[in-house]
């Protein structure tokens, strides 16, 4: 599979919304809401999201992640002197577990190895992800009530 990424733009919007929504359909239907009021919900979330990654992590690379299929994620990277932050990888649920993410995680890795730079991100502690992330070499370097805090240092486990 081919996989492209491209810089986001401001007609990403509503893709990025509804790729948002697929990572918290299936928490937020269990709450018995109807499809109006999850999709609120999402919405009000999603911009909250996009609020704080744009306050927070001023200048981060914001790709958007195609394939022959169209557009089926995005990668979010603040990259640093010291440091590169993987501030969020999310493919749509049909391209989950299919290797595409950690191919990107990977290359991430590469190029910070080529750089002598740490990558640090952060993962729900819900999220089946962090097996991933443990596999290439991630450690835990910290947790808080819902994320554990995971870095990987230059050269640091298998690619």
């Amino acid at each position: 599979m081919h996989i492209l990424l491209r810089p986001s733009t401001p007609q990403d919007q509503e893709f990025l919304f509804q790729l948002y929504a697929s990572t918290r359909r299936e928490e937020v239907s269990a709450w018995g809401w109807n499809q109006e009021q999850q999709d609120a919900f999402l919405r009000m979330q999603f911009d909250a999201q996009q609020r704080w990654y744009q306050a927070a992590y001023e200048g981060a690379e914001h790709r958007i992640v195609e394939c022959e299929a169209g557009l089926i994620g995005r990668i979010m990277v603040l990259r640093g002197k010291d440091c590169n932050v993987l501030v969020d990888i999310a493919l749509l649920k049909e391209h989950r577990g299919r290797g595409i993410g950690g191919r990107l995680i990977r290359d991430l890795l590469e190029q910070s190895d080529k750089d002598g730079v740490a990558v640090q991100l952060r993962v729900l502690k819900t999220n089946r992800a962090r097996w991933l992330y443990e596999r290439l070499g991630f450690v835990q370097t910290g947790e808080d009530d819902l994320y554990l805090h995971m870095e990987r240092t230059p050269g640091q486990g298998r690619l």
